[in-house]
């Protein structure tokens, strides 16, 4: 086994796929290697700078968020009398109600607003326009804290515990401030803004993909502002890259990797905040474009691949298949198969001439044995005659002649016309002398023997006839008509079905060729017997020879009727140049037979 290994790698042909696969997949797969490695790493190059600008828009459009949040506070001292006052009237609490819904109205998201006068002890909560007020309560204590924005969390009542809450919790970040007497320093009251996350949210959103990447707001103290995931608001934001590639660097913006992941980050610093904006792209999203040309390529390689090995292959056997086959050829003739087909080859080569020469020898002794052959049925014809010979045709002429007398005198026209159709074919049929007979005589025979079978048949069919005149005089092989339109009698005729035609038609083909087209209507042949009909009408010029063979065994007359007979004999007379063809009609209905033979060959009559 392992001998017969080495032995097909020693063949040209195995050398050469070996070589041209290699030759193919090293370079390519290498060009395809370093392509999606430069790819990956120039995406990823423009990827962070695109994000970085992107950061730093986004981060200008939070900082002008919190800047008019800022603003929006300052409102509050437009009422620093009534707060520092203490007022408990009408007028000063619709004054102080009206200032606080105005900074509603200023930044959009916002949800409530908190204030705390300590004068009074009072607190307001406006929450989406709806005020609350306690009286005597203390200040809520995350306001004495000095930070002035607070992490995301959930919404509450600022310990408005007589409140009850009108308004389902939802995620806030506070905007809180101490209000101070001014000139001094003295704290007066507290001023908190709940904003709705969904104010940052609409910021965000434009900076990534949600569905493919993650982002975070993170303040300074390590607390989200905002994150895909809500069940980490109000919990220490704890991760890894963070502590070493944001928190560890000094650099405003930039981006690193890490965790299969690619973080940029932009950093905001002011007056009123200390925010940290990072995007993660996972890097498996991030050379999805790099991947897809990758998989391009593969599927490149994979084509390339199979174009050289059908190509291999295809070399190989256009070297290596005209020997193998001449190999073939001589073992079957070696054989005993004379016969056998050898085509022509069109290449130019040493081989080519062998097989050409080859070729032209074996036609040479064919030739010599077909014309055996002829001479072997020239014989057989010869016998057939002589048993012929032993009926007298003027004896039987002269019977039928007698019962068509009597058929006149009992007034039976029919009978008559019926005996002289039969005796027109006995006569057709007995006289032998020629195997060749002009067109017209043909045609009038198939005409004797359509009268008799319409007084079968009881005139179930009709027969139409279109022959070009011009055809008439031009001589065709005898009895090729007759066994076609009988084949229509025994397999296609359908007794119950009126209408039923038959249509013979002769014309001139060009290179002065004649058509003889036989069609009906009556039953189609089966895909099956068609198949099998083709096949042996298309085997019947290549085994003349072994048709010969069996007719020295059949020594019957019955041997020369029949489609493949017809063919055979048309096949001798015309020198291989006339042709057969049945089908079946485009509709299914009925068959069509077609026989097409020189026009202008002279056939040889005896």
């Amino acid at each position: 086994m392992i001998g017969s290994v080495k032995l097909k790698f020693k063949t040209i042909r195995s050398k050469l796929i070996v070589f041209l696969l290699l030759a193919t997949i090293i370079p390519i797969s290498t060009t395809m290697l370093v392509s999606y490695y430069y790819t990956s790493e120039s995406l990823k190059q423009r990827i962070a700078d695109e994000n970085m600008n992107l950061l730093f828009q986004g981060a200008h459009n939070l900082s002008a968020l919190l800047d008019n949040l800022n603003r929006a506070s300052s409102n509050i001292y437009t009422i620093q009398t009534l707060i520092q006052g203490g007022y408990n009237d009408m007028y000063s609490e619709s004054r102080v109600y009206d200032a606080l819904r105005y900074m509603t109205t200023v930044v959009p998201d916002v949800f409530q607003v908190y204030l705390y006068e300590n004068k009074n002890n009072k607190a307001t909560l406006v929450t989406l326009h709806t005020p609350s007020r306690n009286y005597n309560i203390d200040v809520y204590p995350a306001l004495e804290t000095n930070e002035q924005l607070l992490p995301t969390h959930l919404s509450h009542t600022y310990g408005l515990t007589s409140l009850t809450a009108n308004h389902t919790p939802r995620h806030v970040f506070t905007f809180q401030n101490q209000i101070q007497k001014i000139p001094s320093t003295e704290v007066i009251g507290y001023l908190a803004i709940d904003v709705d996350i969904k104010a940052v949210t609409n910021i965000v959103h434009n900076l990534y993909n949600p569905g493919a990447e993650k982002f975070y707001i993170i303040d300074h103290h390590n607390q989200l502002i905002y994150s895909d995931d809500a069940e980490q608001y109000e919990q220490p934001f704890a991760a890894s890259w963070y502590n070493e590639g944001v928190l560890a660097s000094e650099q405003m913006q930039n981006y690193f990797e890490a965790d299969n992941s690619l973080f940029v980050y932009q950093k905001i610093k002011n007056n009123l905040t200390d925010w940290t904006l990072v995007k993660e792209i996972p890097i498996s999203y991030l050379t999805k474009e790099a991947k897809k040309a990758a998989t391009i390529n593969m599927l490149l390689l994979a084509i390339s691949l199979i174009t050289i090995i059908i190509a291999t292959i295809i070399i190989s056997i256009r070297i290596t298949s005209p020997v193998r086959q001449l190999t073939r050829y001589m073992s079957l003739i070696q054989s005993g198969q004379l016969n056998v087909a050898i085509p022509s080859v069109k290449q130019h080569d040493e081989i080519s001439d062998v097989i050409n020469r080859f070729r032209e020898m074996m036609n040479t002794i064919n030739n010599l044995v077909l014309r055996e052959y002829q001479l072997e049925l020239s014989s057989k014809n010869n016998q057939l005659k002589a048993m012929q010979a032993q009926i007298n045709p003027h004896f039987l002429n002269n019977t039928l002649q007698i019962i068509g007398t009597l058929a006149l005198e009992q007034n039976n026209t029919r009978i008559y016309k019926l005996l002289s159709s039969l005796a027109k074919m006995m006569q057709y049929s007995m006289h032998n002398n020629n195997k060749v007979v002009t067109l017209n005589d043909e045609l009038d025979h198939v005409k004797a023997y359509l009268e008799l079978q319409k007084e079968r048949y009881e005139n179930l069919f009709s027969v139409h006839f279109n022959i070009d005149e011009a055809l008439l005089p031009k001589p065709v092989p005898k009895l090729i008509l007759q066994p076609i339109v009988e084949n229509y009698f025994k397999h296609g005729f359908e007794r119950n079905k009126d209408n039923q035609q038959l249509m013979i038609q002769v014309s001139a083909l060009p290179a002065n060729m004649i058509c003889i087209k036989i069609s009906n209507n009556g039953l189609p042949i089966a895909p099956e017997k068609l198949q099998a009909l083709h096949q042996k009408l298309e085997h019947t010029a290549i085994n003349l020879l072994d048709q010969a063979d069996h007719d020295r065994d059949e020594h019957s007359i019955n041997s020369s009727i029949g489609l493949n007979n017809v063919l055979t004999r048309l096949k001798l007379l015309y020198d291989n140049k006339a042709t057969l063809e049945i089908s079946n009609q485009s509709d299914n209905n009925g068959t069509v037979v077609m026989i097409t033979f020189p026009a202008q060959v002279k056939l040889e009559r005896e």
